[in-house]
């Protein structure tokens, strides 16, 4: 697999997304090199020098005010960071810890944090060779950067804390050491520049994107069947209602729908005669909620972008001598981008759910059998897949709270306005695992429901699905043990399968 190469400031959603799927080692671009250079240059005169510079020879936080010794600057910064493995909790997954690192390499090669290029070396390597520090989920509030997070990352680079290599979690120094790699002796302000930063929060807040952007295409492949299996109507669909409204989002999952919906006999059959006007909003209104929703998604992946290249420590080393303190460690941007993809998933299930319980429910169906068994009574059916759902859909309405609302001071009120953003990303995973299962769910309900219409056919892209489906979960002719059902078709919406076979996998964030 070959390296891939990031330049500082220009990453892109589909390199980061590599990063996280692939399992890439990552390297910056040369040329980033003499600007890191030259700000570590920068910081080496200022440790030397008599004039108090925060981070550099000067305490952290509160005690800013406290002057460091020139002799002490290295002890300075080790201490920082043992102070600060404070974090909580099961460890962040593998992918995910590799793409905070990387994240932590794009802010470091914009030149402005003033770390050797020795730093950002080790990081490569460890990236390139498989050492991945274990790094505890839980102990950022996203204000001064996610110190806890972050300086387990570190701790494993200076041979502490703890680190997985060849499928073995090891002491710190043993997993360098195992991968031929030597821990990193900090230099001045080094120990700061890696754990000042949103890179924890960051990192997760993209995965929430990734794997919601892969919900949402699903979304409009399990709407199509959904609409077919309930004998619905493709005329909300036409694309001169959505035109006039104007929305790119909503008009897109129309086109989607009508491409996917195109040539089905199930459809044809009801066009004349049908005593039906409208139906429900969870089929009439897809357009307008899943296409919002993404919409909504895109917004928060510009901002992420932007965050993933952006220069996030503190202070920083802007050129000409000068070293300044500011602000941009706070996740404010992450967190609402955060708030706003949970939104958009808690949405998208609401309305699918909403599709599963009309399937289910023979008033609403269009004369599908009660819970869409051959043999109600005898039988359940899938009565129980939609109560599952329910319960999914509420737990994410839940988790859609607003975090970045919730601010609490810290750090003796130095840090008195703090951004949430690290939980707020944490639980789009959550919410995103659950919204894979109702759209599984609906996937599964709408096939049977489609199959009930025989020997009307569905489109021949829909009848595409339905065999990817039907290949891990078959028909369900009577009651049997579904939860293995239902974990298989959610596998299918979290890998991609259904949107591949749907032809749609190509829609880009």
């Amino acid at each position: 697999m070959s390296d891939l190469i990031l330049e500082p400031g220009a990453a892109t959603l589909a390199q980061l997304e590599t990063v996280w799927r692939g399992g890439h080692a990552v390297r910056l671009d040369p040329a980033a090199r003499p600007g890191i250079e030259a700000a570590a240059a920068q910081i080496a005169a200022a440790a030397s020098g008599a004039a108090a510079v925060y981070g550099v020879n000067t305490g952290f936080g509160k005690l800013a005010s406290v002057k460091i010794a020139a002799e002490d600057t290295a002890t300075l910064q080790r201490n920082l960071i043992l102070s600060h493995c404070c974090g909580v909790g099961e460890a962040l997954d593998i992918p995910a810890t590799r793409l905070m690192m990387a994240l932590k390499l794009l802010s470091l090669g914009r030149g402005a944090s003033g770390v050797r290029w020795e730093v950002v070396a080790l990081i490569e390597e460890m990236l390139a060779r498989g050492v991945t520090p274990v790094v505890p989920a839980q102990g950022s509030v996203g204000a001064s950067g996610d110190l806890a997070p972050l300086a387990h990352m570190t701790a494993a680079m200076i041979g502490h804390g703890e680190a997985w290599f060849d499928g073995h979690r090891l002491p710190g120094a043993e997993a360098l050491s195992r991968a031929g790699l030597t821990p990193v002796v900090l230099g001045p302000k080094e120990g700061l520049a890696l754990i000042n930063g949103t890179q924890f929060s960051t990192a997760l807040a993209l995965i929430g994107l990734f794997e919601g952007w892969r919900n949402a295409a699903t979304c409009m492949v399990t709407a199509a069947l959904s609409t077919d299996a309930i004998m619905g109507s493709t005329a909300p669909l036409q694309p001169e209602i959505h035109d006039l409204r104007g929305h790119p989002g909503q008009i897109e999952v129309a086109r989607q729908m009508r491409a996917l919906m195109e040539g089905s006999e199930i459809r044809e059959s009801h066009r004349e005669g049908d005593s039906r006007v409208q139906d429900p909003y969870c089929i009439r209104c897809q357009p307008q909620v899943a296409g919002a929703a993404v919409d909504v998604l895109r917004f928060a992946g510009r901002t992420l972008q932007i965050e993933a290249n952006a220069v996030t420590d503190n202070p920083l080393v802007l050129g000409e001598g000068r070293i300044v303190s500011g602000g941009n460690f706070h996740a404010e941007p992450v967190a609402f981008a955060a708030d706003q993809i949970a939104l958009a998933l808690a949405e998208i299930g609401a309305i699918a759910q909403r599709r599963v319980a009309l399937m289910v429910d023979p008033t609403l169906s269009h004369d599908l059998p009660p819970f869409l068994t051959p043999a109600p009574g005898l039988n359940s059916g899938l009565m129980i897949a939609e109560v599952t759902t329910a319960a999914l859909m509420s737990e994410n309405k839940h988790l859609a709270n607003p975090c970045s609302t919730d601010s609490t001071p810290t750090s003796a009120n130095q840090e008195d306005h703090v951004s949430m953003a690290a939980h707020g990303a944490r639980r789009l995973g959550r919410m995103n695992a659950n919204l894979s299962v109702i759209l599984g769910v609906e996937a599964i309900c709408a096939a049977q429901g489609i199959d009930f219409r025989a020997p009307l056919q569905t489109s021949a892209r829909l009848r595409a699905v339905m065999d990817a489906l039907r290949a891990k979960v078959p028909a369900i002719a009577e009651d049997r043990y579904l939860a293995p059902d239902l974990e298989a078709a959610a596998a299918m919406v979290r890998d991609g399968t259904l949107i591949r076979a749907a032809g749609i996998d190509g829609v880009a964030l």
